[in-house]
This record gives C-alpha cells, structure tokens and sequence, in this order.
C-alpha cells in the first residue's frame, strides 16, 4: 500500500548538533525507494507503507548499533483508498 509520511528521529544526549545523525539517516533512507524531501522539523517519505516502516527500524537499529544511546521517531504516516497519495498532490 502506498502511503505518504514525515519522520522526524530526535537523538537524545547527542550534545548540541545533531547533524551527523541527521545525515545518517538520510543515507539509509536513500537505500529505499522513496520520494523524499528534507526540511527543517523532519523528512517527508512517499513510498511503500511497509518499506516506510522498515525504514524506521533500520535507522534505530543502525543509529544504535554506532553509538546513539537514545532515539525518539515521531512517525505521521497517511495512506488512502480513493487515489495513490504522493507528496507532490500535498503541495500547496
């Protein structure tokens, strides 16, 4: 099912900047076949809903397993059975 999300992964006790997980992330999400976008508060994902997920697992896992002690994912996922959602029918 195809589905459309924002994911933000807040690493907790990784001092001030979190850029180098930030980037991480990204990095695993490319490994996906999703349409993503950035900005500020999060990413946003349009793909499979069960890669969606799987993606969120594999960026704890992964992000755990080189050092971040604590990880808090905060997921909006949105799915539909009128039409195929996609990001760019959320543009304004």
């Amino acid at each position: 099912m195809k589905a459309t999300a924002e994911l933000q992964i807040l690493p907790i006790g990784s001092g001030v900047s979190v850029r180098k997980d930030v980037v991480r992330v990204l990095e695993l999400l490319q490994k996906f076949d999703f349409v993503i976008e950035t900005h500020a508060w999060g990413t946003d994902i349009e793909g499979e809903m069960a890669d969606i997920l799987n993606a969120v697992g594999l960026i704890h896992e992964t992000l755990h397993n080189e050092g971040s002690v604590r990880l808090v994912s905060i997921l909006k996922l949105g799915t539909r059975t009128d039409k195929t959602p996609t990001l760019a029918g959320k543009q304004l």
